[in-house]
């Protein structure tokens, strides 16, 4: 029986898990890694794309997903944060979308399906990484013209259909709109997950996570925290949140933000710290667990998790954390 995460946020604070990338460069690989019984003939250079490595080096992707189950993540996501057709047009490789998504979302499901076998009491969930794009729908990459746009929302709901399709068929639990910088991308997103659910016949609940670039506390595309969640308050989604740009202790009033203004599961994965001079996260296991802790505190979050930086030593110790307190109630739930 497939297990409900609505009634395990109910019960506890879920943990999502820490970063793929940071994971990936642990392993030194080379050129031939990314072209591995795939595409081997493919005339441009891969690596780096990330992505493609559920498909040539699985073996990999399936340990990284391992081990933050193992330090206590509840949730992982796939290894498909760059699996649009858009991002992948600057491989060549475009035609190549639904495959990447199908693969990751695939092994992810095999590795969660284990743990959960393992322990039926705390079943594992995958959530299908839907990432920004490279593209943007609300700002000009030309600053001599404001007007252009290097895509259209026809098209970028076009490419989120196809890797929403590839994610679902995979076997994802939930749909991840993370890293959000312009709102406008993201409703392309949910537009298509819509469109691709309904096709389906199916119902994946919907996490969204937006980004605050800076220290104004706004969107890439000008937002505030309380106009971007406003902006995608009529999707029936199942938690909102924020990940990625800023570490723990700086995202900590916008997610009071969200606390008082949502009436949805509230999510949070920040980086490890601010980047370094040499685009290095210095923070702890320990020293995000501090920070992190602070919100639990004051009852601020559902699910709780790591960005850039972080490692299965740093999910840890957020997930003993995690561990001492009781879920934030939201409204639907208090009343």
């Amino acid at each position: 029986m497939k297990a409900d995460i609505r009634k395990e946020l109910e019960k506890r604070i879920l943990v999502l898990d820490g970063a793929m990338g940071t994971m990936i460069q642990q392993y030194g690989l080379q050129e031939e890694d990314f072209r591995k019984g795939c595409f081997e003939d493919h005339t441009s250079d891969l690596k780096g794309n990330n992505d493609l490595l559920s498909m040539t080096r699985p073996e990999i992707i399936k340990e990284i997903h391992a081990k933050y189950f193992e330090a206590g993540a509840d949730i992982v996501e796939t290894n498909t944060f760059s699996g649009t057709s858009i991002a992948q047009e600057d491989y060549d490789l475009a035609k190549s979308a639904y495959d990447i998504n199908y693969h990751g979302a695939k092994i992810a499901k095999e590795v969660a399906d284990e743990f959960t076998a393992k322990e039926p009491n705390k079943p594992r969930f995958v959530a299908g990484s839907i990432g920004p794009t490279n593209r943007t729908l609300s700002i000009s990459p030309d600053v001599n013209d404001p007007g252009f746009r290097a895509v259209t929302f026809e098209e970028m709901v076009g490419a989120y259909k196809e890797q929403v399709k590839g994610l679902i068929d995979g076997g994802s639990d939930l749909l991840l709109v993370e890293t959000i910088f312009d709102t406008l991308n993201a409703k392309a997103a949910l537009f298509a997950i819509d469109e691709v659910q309904q096709e389906l016949g199916t119902e994946l609940p919907i996490m969204v996570s937006g980004t605050i670039t800076d220290a104004s506390g706004r969107t890439l595309s000008g937002q505030t925290t309380e106009a971007f969640l406003i902006s995608i308050s009529h999707i029936p989604i199942l938690s909102v949140g924020l990940n990625c740009a800023l570490g723990a202790s700086e995202l900590r009033p916008y997610l009071q933000v969200l606390d008082q203004k949502s009436d949805f599961f509230v999510s949070a994965h920040p980086n490890a710290g601010l980047p370094n001079e040499f685009g290095e996260y210095d923070e702890t296991p320990e020293m995000m667990a501090d920070q992190i802790e602070d919100f639990l505190k004051e009852n601020l979050v559902n699910i709780v998790g790591g960005c850039c930086g972080t490692t299965p030593e740093h999910i840890r110790e957020i997930a003993d954390v995690a561990a001492k307190y009781s879920p934030r109630k939201i409204k639907e739930l208090a009343d």
